[in-house]
Order: C-alpha cells, then structure tokens, then sequence
C-alpha cells in the first residue's frame, strides 16, 4: 500500500513539474522576442509574453493554427508567423526604455516604405473611423463552447439581463398615440428598364456608392448595372423627386466628391484582420450546424467583402494578386460612407419588387433596401404586423414542425450565431410568429432569390435598419 501511494506521488510531482516546464517554456518563447511566431489578439495586438496565471489551454482553428483560449471558450490570440507581420523582427536593445530597438513597441508597428514604423492601431476601424461593436464576426475554436441566449430575453450588446425592462427587451417602445404615417407612394414603371451607354465598373461602382450613401441600398456592390440597382434608381428618386440619370458619370462623381469623396479609397489590412479566428467551412446540413460552436466567417476575403458592403468576388477583382492575409497589404475597398441614421415609423415590404421601404413619422423615404422575400411554397404574411423584439447576432432554433424542412433533419436544432448563421447578424421578430426581417449568410444573393417567408436582407442593411428600429414599430406587406 505504502509503495502504491508513494508510486502514485511521484507520478503527480512529475505531471506537475512537466505543465510548470510547459507552462515557463511557453512564457520564455514568447518572452524571448522568438522570431518564429508571435501571439496576435482579436483587437490586432501582439502579445509579448505568454498570459500570466493558469486556465489557458491551446486549441487549432479551422485552418490549423495554434489558438490560445480561455476556460470560457473564448480566443486570446492566435499564433501566427512573425515573418507575416514584419520583414524582420525589431532587435532588442536593453537601453532602450520599452526594451525594444528602432523605437514603438514590437508588434504594434510595421514598415513604412521610408523605412520607418507606422502604429498599427490607426487602422484598427470599419475604414470610417469607428468599430461596429453590435456585430460578432469572430469564430471560437470548434472544442470550445458557447452560450446560446433566447431570442425574447437577449439583451442589446453591452448590457446586462437587469437593465432590460419589463417587456423583454431594452428597446422603448412605440408611442401609441404617435400612429402610423400614412404613406404616398408615387408610381413606378411596372418593368423598370434603365439602359447604360458603354459604362464600365468602376463607373457603375460610383453610381452604386452614389445611392448607398443616399441611404438607397443596391445591395452587394459588385460593379454590375443589375436588378437591384434599377430597383434603387427609381427609389431615390421616390426619395428626392429628382431624376437620377445614370449615364451622366460626371454629376455623379461630382456629388460623391461633396458628400465622402471618390468611391473607391485604400484600404490597408490590419493584424486583427488577419488574425480572425475564421472557421474552415460552412456545411449546408442544419444538422452539422448546429454542432459547431460558431458560425463566422470563413476568409478574410469574405470578412472584408461585409465591411466594405461588397461581392466577395468583386473585391478580389479589384485588387489581382494580393495576399488579404497579409497585414500591412494595401487593397482598395468602396467607399459607401456611414450608416444612415434616423426612427423609423413604418417598414413597407414590397413583395412584388423585393424591397423594402423605412418610413419615419412623417412618411418621408428615409431609406430602402433590396430583399428576398418569401416564395411559392413559403410565402410572406400579407396584410399590417408589427416588430416585437430586436436581437443582434442571435443564435437560430430550427423547429422542422413550425418552420420548413431541410434535408433530412426531422428534430429541432439551436444553430449557433454568426454572420454565416440563418438569419445572418440581425434578427427583427414580427408579431407573426416566426417570421422576422433578418440578415443572410449570402449577401450577392438578396433580391435575386426566394426566402423562407421571412423578409430576408444583407447583413449591413439589416443591422442598419434595425438600428433605426423600435417594438412598435408597423410593417405592412404589399403584393
């Protein structure tokens, strides 16, 4: 007995001793300034040394890298080649006050072209100055673990179950008194036709950047005089009552050149761009959604193409041959602004069009946006609901009995979130149940396909619309 438990000590010092050996060795690696690989943050920084104290562990994302995570689940930063981030590493100078030559921390710099070190948090922004903090684009790794809140009881990002109020959520409701506007819509051409004259991309681009920072969506930008487009012409100029002549480049960049400047600017890719964590693929099976434990993005080509509200091939096209990740690559990205703001009043979906129109108090056109909208076997309610709750980057319940069948899956499924979830970024529940205006894993696709019966929009204009949204608020249906 007495050898057994003396076996049995010896056994536990050595584990010990070997996760302290790991644990120093880990430390010493990332503390030595190891010219490999460095520790990249969610936020873009680099960490100089291993995390102090314990309840960290490694993982491996979808494309094989070393991920540090939390006991939550939660991604401390990826380990990534240094090679990627710096031509060669700043050499350690002991006089110097940071402990690091060449002046700047080591992994908040890069090389300029003049040989000198630039801050990389500058370019830490949605590429107009501030972070979208509503919108979750990040993955965990696939042994980790999330959350998944209800619909009806999750909080706005950033507050606390407590600081909702009685009704479930931390919106105020629509005055009752306020009523619902009444709104004049002017005819529009039954099969709108817009020819353009020998117009190349980029000039289509202007005129698309041009209607998105009128608040007029043409969905993905992706240089191409389709469908969406035409739809958007003709609701700016049910905004404006002025016509809107797309053949006259000029006018157009001229009034792009007051209002943000030229459409397309440069862009330069940042650690945190790079970094992700991104998952490897997005099955189509519901089944084997809900198994992982994000839905996020799968590229850095297809994070961007979000930002930027652009076709992800679009976005390639523009720039051949660049490395997206890549930190410190310059690419060139549309311009389309800020987000409109402003109280919505009343949404109109616009069956036969797809698209949907955002009225405020007045029954002034404030902003309107492409849509799938329902179809044949699953069509959209008909007639005046209301929305009920707003909920960002919300988890997905499958219910095959109250929903629609896919494939072969016959039970109910929680699908985690994600931009690459079900109903994207944004999910706006209507007083009919289960049907919501929501976001989509499929951008270019919107007002060219069918939906579930749900009011289906991009991502960005979803979280733009709800943003401007209220439990109250009236959406009426129309053939």
């Amino acid at each position: 007995m007495n050898r057994f438990v003396k076996l049995s000590f010896i056994l536990a010092m050595t584990a010990t001793v070997s996760a302290l050996a790991l644990s120093e060795a880990q430390a010493q690696y990332y503390r030595g300034g190891n010219g490999n690989t460095v520790l990249v943050t969610p936020d873009g920084r680099i960490l100089e040394q291993y995390p102090d104290g314990g309840g960290y562990s490694m993982a491996r994302d979808g494309r094989g890298r070393r991920v540090l995570v939390d006991t939550y689940g939660n991604v401390v930063a990826t380990e990534m080649r240094a090679s990627t981030y710096y031509p060669k590493a700043p050499a350690r100078d002991a006089y110097n006050d940071n402990g690091y030559g060449n002046g700047g921390r080591y992994g908040d710099t890069q090389l300029s072209n003049n040989g000198g070190y630039r801050d990389y948090r500058q370019y830490r922004t949605d590429g107009y100055g501030q972070q979208d903090q509503d919108i979750v684009t990040g993955g965990i790794p696939r042994d980790g673990d999330i959350q998944r809140q209800p619909l009806d009881d999750q909080p706005m990002p950033g507050k606390s179950p407590n600081q909702m109020n009685s009704t479930g959520n931390d919106y105020a409701s629509i005055d009752p008194q306020q009523g619902t506007p009444d709104i004049i819509r002017k005819p529009q051409p039954a099969d709108p036709v817009i020819t353009l004259k020998g117009k190349s991309k980029m000039e289509i681009t202007a005129l698309e950047v041009f209607l998105a920072r009128q608040g007029i969506s043409p969905g993905a930008i992706d240089g191409r005089m389709g469908a969406n487009v035409t739809k958007a012409i003709y609701a700016y100029q049910q905004m404006t009552g002025q016509t809107l002549d797309p053949n006259n480049t000029d006018a157009i960049l001229e009034q792009l050149r007051m209002s943000g400047g030229m459409p397309i600017i440069n862009y330069t890719i940042t650690a945190a761009d790079a970094a992700g964590p991104y998952v490897a693929s997005i099955p189509e099976d519901y089944a084997a959604k809900s198994q992982m434990p994000s839905l996020g993005y799968t590229s850095t080509t297809e994070m961007l193409a979000e930002r930027f509200h652009m076709d992800e091939g679009y976005l390639k096209a523009l720039n051949p041959g660049v490395d997206f990740t890549v930190p410190g690559n310059t690419i060139k990205v549309v311009n389309t602004g800020p987000a409109k703001i402003g109280a919505v009043a009343k949404i109109l979906a616009d069956k036969g069009r797809k698209q949907v129109f955002a009225y405020d108090a007045n029954g002034t056109l404030i902003a309107a946006y492409p849509a799938s909208i329902g179809s044949a076997d699953t069509p959209s309610p008909s007639g005046t609901v209301t929305v009920e709750r707003v909920a960002f980057n919300p988890g997905y319940t499958y219910n095959p009995k109250i929903n629609f069948q896919q494939g072969v899956n016959d039970k109910v499924l929680n699908i985690p979130p994600g931009p690459n979830g079900p109903v994207g970024t944004v999910w706006m529940a209507l007083s009919k149940p289960t049907y919501g205006i929501h976001g989509t894993p499929d951008p270019s696709r919107i007002g060219k396909s069918q939906s579930h019966g749900c009011v289906r929009l991009t991502n960005w204009d979803a979280t733009e619309l709800a943003k401007m949204v209220k439990p109250g608020v009236v959406v009426e249906f129309v053939d």
